[in-house]
């Protein structure tokens, strides 16, 4: 099926743009939601006549997402969840839950606006796209944690450079990466005292002979 685009359409065109769509797509989403039009010749001469003023008016929305977006910068937003020692989420994490946790955190979104491929499933920071305008996205960060403090440990791991989650697979191999590098340092000790002593023990005969002599 042809339609005209309305709005920008994420990996299909841009407002004005006529593409071919598979018809249940276009039933389904682009034309119930008024993202695009069917591309009959009294539509696209209605979409002609009203193209600046379909303009004027993204441009406006446009505008005020990108103010929305500027504030939102650097937002993060903690949603507790129950989780298995190896990080796994009883349940999950869905678009829903984002989109409430992020209003909480005083900008309203709808669950449609949450760009989210699958279910978070884990505990961790995931940085996740919020759409707020066909044009707008901004990135939130959504730091998934058993308690208050477990999301704020989590957060000062991430900014040291740290995985988010510390499992215990991580923490044994923290504590064997310490276990061998105080075993090198302790052999690279004893090196040195071997070769002090041997240096000392070939220092001796000379001084003997320079005192026979």
């Amino acid at each position: 099926m042809q339609v005209i685009l309305l709005e920008r359409v994420e990996k299909l065109g841009q407002m004005g743009d006529q593409v071919t769509v598979k018809p249940g797509f276009a039933r389904n989403f682009l034309l119930p939601q008024g993202k695009a039009l069917r591309a009959t010749a009294q539509n696209i001469e209605r979409f002609e006549t009203e193209r600046a003023q379909l303009e004027a008016q993204n441009l406006e929305r446009r505008t005020e997402a990108e103010a929305v977006a500027a504030k939102m910068d650097d937002l993060t937003v903690v949603i507790i969840r129950a989780a298995s020692e190896s990080g796994q989420l009883y349940g999950s994490v869905n678009a829903r839950d984002i989109s409430e946790a992020v209003t909480e955190g005083g900008f309203t979104v709808s669950r449609s606006q949450v760009v989210l491929d699958k279910p978070i499933k884990t505990l961790g920071i995931f940085d996740l796209r919020v759409r707020l305008h066909p044009e707008v996205t901004q990135i939130v960060k959504i730091n998934v944690a058993q308690s208050e403090e477990e999301a704020q440990a989590q957060a000062d791991r991430v900014a040291r450079g740290e995985p988010a989650v510390m499992t215990a697979a991580l923490l044994d191999q923290q504590e064997a990466a310490r276990i061998a590098e105080e075993q090198s340092a302790a052999m690279a000790e004893a090196a040195a005292e071997n070769a002090a002593a041997e240096e000392a023990e070939g220092e001796a005969p000379a001084a003997e002979e320079t005192a026979e002599a």
